[in-house]
């Protein structure tokens, strides 16, 4: 389950950022496309957090579908899985957007 150790790679980062300050929200960006359960990111996001400022915090995972563009025809269009066809038939695509994994913002007392 990589998933616990992307959570605790984020709890490290809010934690090396906010000191000792107490964190209430995390917003995190997961795209559809990254190869991330958000289900499973949550659970492991509350067991990494335990014992840190980051223990209790409210977690906000957006997940932003997928998007490509094609090399051959040059269209942009949607995608919802890895397995990646343009609707003409072209293979040679690139992932635009979706496959995003980042922190967006925290929310911390002051």
């Amino acid at each position: 389950m990589h998933e616990l150790s992307i959570a605790e790679s984020v709890v490290d980062a809010i934690t090396q950022r906010t000191a000792r300050r107490r964190v209430w929200q995390v917003r995190l960006e997961v795209g559809r496309l990254s190869g991330v359960s958000a289900e499973s990111l949550r659970f492991c996001f509350e067991l990494a957090a335990v014992g840190t400022g980051v223990d209790g915090a409210l977690l906000d995972i957006d997940e932003p579908a997928g998007r490509a563009r094609c090399a051959a025809c040059e269209r942009t269009f949607a995608i919802d899985d890895l397995i990646m066809m343009c609707p003409c038939g072209s293979c040679d695509v690139q992932v635009v957007s979706g496959d995003e994994l980042r922190i967006v913002s925290v929310e911390v007392s002051r």
